[in-house]
């Protein structure tokens, strides 16, 4: 039983690394730099029970304009990762996003460091 867990436990990583590269294909228009070392993926979960995955994510302001653009791409992209059968993609403000989220390499692209 235990064996199972850690072949399910490394396919369900396995899944959320793939998606973690899909999500960096993903780039807001005005910002060179892709959605998760923007810091704007605030959860990636996947398990095999109910074959989902669940990402939540949010924007770097609440009226940005490519939004739309934005999050279909993320779902796109998600969906195109092998083993979930579906995604559940929410578009989440808490906690409201702030530079700070961003990877070292986003802050050295954009000038922050």
């Amino acid at each position: 039983m235990e064996e199972n867990k850690e072949k399910n436990s490394d396919k369900s990583f396995e899944i959320i690394q793939h998606a973690i590269e899909m999500l960096k294909t993903v780039y807001d228009p005005e910002i060179p730099v892709n959605v998760y070392d923007l810091g704007l993926i605030y959860k990636i979960d996947y398990t095999e029970a109910d074959e989902i995955l669940h990402v939540d994510m949010t924007l770097t302001a609440p009226g940005c304009p490519a939004a739309d653009f934005i999050m279909e791409d993320v779902r796109q992209k998600l969906l195109s990762v092998d083993g979930p059968k579906a995604v559940d993609l929410r578009l989440v403000f808490e906690p409201e996003w702030n530079q700070d989220m961003m990877s070292e390499e986003a802050k050295l692209e954009l000038g922050f460091l």
